[in-house]
């Protein structure tokens, strides 16, 4: 059975920085593009930063120069990098398989002003 599990999520100052991963076990990760979203309350879940099978990468405005997503094929693994943190981003951020439409069960980040 496929398993998003995602960790590293906390609570950081304003202008800080955190690093979240996600490990991805029963899927063929190296075929599968993956995603990162983020859930803040009372709002939609949105689109933050996708990774190709290839590596190729895309942002959200809001957080372009600011986050970075990579993956380690060998590790089964997405991280998201993310520097310069504001209270915006306090979010629940959520690993996503497009491949399979499968969600992780969230990692809480929240940034302190």
């Amino acid at each position: 059975q496929v398993q998003l599990v995602e960790s590293g999520g906390g609570l950081v100052q304003h202008g800080g920085s955190l690093s979240i991963s996600c490990v991805a076990s029963g899927s063929i990760f190296s075929s599968n593009d993956m995603g990162w979203h983020r859930q803040a309350l009372g709002k939609q879940r949105e689109m933050v930063a996708t990774i190709s099978s290839g590596g190729r990468t895309n942002y959200a405005d809001s957080v372009k120069g600011r986050f970075a997503i990579s993956r380690d094929y060998a590790k089964n693994t997405v991280y998201l990098q993310m520097n310069s943190l504001n209270p915006e981003d306090t979010a629940v951020y959520y690993c996503y398989d497009y491949e399979l439409g499968r969600w992780g069960q969230g990692t809480q980040v929240t940034v302190s002003s």
